[in-house]
């Protein structure tokens, strides 16, 4: 059987991004790392965790990944869906880096979109943020790329889909680019383990997801398999990597990948974004 038609009639578009040298600390500018531009009142969030290396839990302050200029990005984002205008900037706590199975997670990462660049200024970085959470500033280039579902994506509404995989894999020739490192905002994830916009819907419903799912009821099982694909859309996806002075690695060479629900997006209400992490 050949997918092509219906992985086509998937296609979204995503902003491919690279990230590479010495970024522009101009206020408002697009870059990951460096300093984030914020507003006068603004108070930099923190995340109630125990750590890798801490086994105390206490409020921690959460690293500053990246940001974005939305007008600069806009003529990349050719559905229209992000603001076309402010900074959205996102936050990770990188000493616990927690996956995002538990509801109790929310908080570990944090979206903000600041509406007027003009009333920005460089944030104060905690005292108590560790050094090696704060990054050199880096240049972020942009392009416009269709983005089609993976394997996880493409099946989740359809039944025995694993019996076609290789159905699947000669339909994406052409269509696929096989690339390390995808930094990317919207379009379809790249996921390591699995599809998450099921998990993002059972974790919207309270679900505690980091063993067996025999708890979820059948009920919310079929509607997240029905509706979460559509419902809830890809807004950051970032991968480990290295790059001048910055080695940043989530996991075992994994991504984090920020989710936001559609309707969400459209009142442009990012603190109800979901982060989940996955590696190899």
């Amino acid at each position: 059987m050949n997918y092509k038609n219906d992985i086509i009639k998937l296609r979204r578009n995503s902003i491919v991004l690279s990230i590479e040298e010495e970024g522009n600390t101009a206020v408002g500018a697009t870059r990951f790392g460096g300093i984030p531009d914020v507003p006068k009142d603004f108070q930099w969030p923190y995340f109630s965790t125990s750590t890798f290396d801490d086994e105390e839990e206490k409020p921690r302050p959460l690293a500053f990944i990246a940001q974005f200029n939305c007008e600069e990005i806009s003529k990349y984002d050719t559905e229209h869906l992000l603001p076309e205008k402010g900074l959205l900037s996102f936050f990770y706590e990188l000493d616990s880096q927690l996956w995002g199975f538990d509801p109790k997670n929310k908080g570990c990462a944090r979206v903000f979109w600041f509406e007027n660049i003009e009333d920005l200024s460089p944030a104060a970085i905690p005292d108590d943020l560790q050094k090696e959470n704060i990054f050199e500033a880096l240049k972020i280039k942009a392009r416009s790329e269709p983005s089609y579902p993976s394997f996880e994506d493409f099946s989740l509404t359809r039944d025995n889909m694993i019996e076609h995989w290789d159905e699947y894999d000669m339909s994406m020739k052409g269509l696929r680019k096989d690339e390390d490192n995808i930094h990317k905002l919207l379009g379809w994830a790249d996921p390591i383990q699995g599809n998450m916009t099921m998990q993002c819907e059972l974790i919207k419903r309270g679900y505690y997801l980091g063993g067996s799912w025999d708890h979820v009821t059948p009920q919310d099982r079929q509607e997240s398999i029905d509706h979460s694909g559509k419902d809830w859309l890809l807004l950051f996806q970032l991968s480990s990597f290295a790059e001048d002075s910055v080695d940043l690695c989530f996991g075992d060479e994994g991504n984090i990948y920020f989710y936001i629900h559609k309707d969400d997006l459209a009142e442009r209400n990012f603190d109800n974004a979901w982060l989940i992490m996955q590696c190899y």
